[in-house]
């Protein structure tokens, strides 16, 4: 399973990467960053039927940063639950996924996404409504650090906590880059206060390294099991356009395409097997 998680994270960071630079697609920096967390879930953690994607008891996942979606088409491409076309062809008239996700659920894509706040919100709805109705399945909400900013977060958080909804995992992809900018001048603490103040509303905290698939699988899989009554927010500390030299903690290229010198740069992963 070791070397399965991280030999499957690289196979989709190269056809993620190849697909955006082939279709002219941008986005791909935020995309980059999520391959690994993504990985964890869907070919370890999560219960999820690729051929069954509206299975009831399926575990769900919204992607709430939906602008950074090219991990997720690649990998549910790879599952069989998206056709191949779909995803090869993106960004072109032949294809129906857009750059920000709309919901789908025959595809696999269970939110529209990208309206940043919106995504821990519906997850906490979905989580909620599992309480009520006795369903066992689990809700995995991957948001953007920057989306902290928002206050309907928060919000989202404090319900999360008093309704005690131990089925939801909240997962932030803490690269700490946010469009064009960092997360830091915008709100200057943000680096040392954002864990402070998810445990101030009272989630449990589990700061870890973002780009340890295996390492993520585990952790993710014990949080899906457990009853405790506790709200686990996951910080994962990954960077913005993990894969590519050129693009690596660079703010610019949050949508920039990279020419071929920047691609000339090479990869700092290994090549898939």
């Amino acid at each position: 399973m070791k070397s399965f998680l991280r030999s499957k994270a690289n196979y989709i960071r190269d056809k993620l990467i190849e697909v955006a630079v082939r279709n002219g697609a941008g986005h791909i920096a935020p995309s980059l960053s999520c391959v690994d967390i993504l990985t964890a879930l869907y070919y370890g953690a999560m219960r999820f039927d690729p051929l069954n994607p509206t299975w009831e008891e399926r575990d769900r996942l919204v992607l709430s940063k939906g602008h950074g979606p090219y991990g997720l088409y690649a990998i549910l491409a790879d599952l069989g639950t998206m056709p191949q076309e779909q995803w090869q062809s993106y960004y072109t008239e032949r294809s129906r996924l857009r750059g920000c996700i709309e919901r789908d659920p025959s595809l696999g894509l269970e939110a529209s996404t990208g309206s940043l706040g919106h995504g821990l919100p519906m997850c906490v709805g979905l989580a909620f409504a599992a309480k009520i109705k006795g369903k066992s399945y689990h809700t995995f909400c991957i948001t953007g650090d920057g989306e902290f900013q928002e206050g309907s977060m928060w919000e989202a958080l404090s319900f999360a906590v008093k309704h005690e909804l131990d089925n939801l995992t909240v997962i932030i992809d803490r690269n700490g880059l946010q469009a064009m900018d960092r997360t830091t001048a915008i709100l200057e603490r943000d680096e040392k206060d954002l864990p402070a103040r998810l445990k101030a509303f009272g989630a449990e905290v589990i700061e870890v390294p973002g780009h340890d698939p295996n390492l993520l699988s585990k952790l993710f899989e014990y949080l899906r099991d457990r009853r405790d009554g506790k709200v686990a927010v996951v910080v994962a500390k990954t960077t913005k356009g993990y894969g590519l030299k050129c693009m690596e903690d660079v703010p610019k290229f949050h949508y920039r395409l990279p020419n071929p010198e920047e691609l000339a740069q090479g990869k700092t992963y290994g090549a898939a097997r």
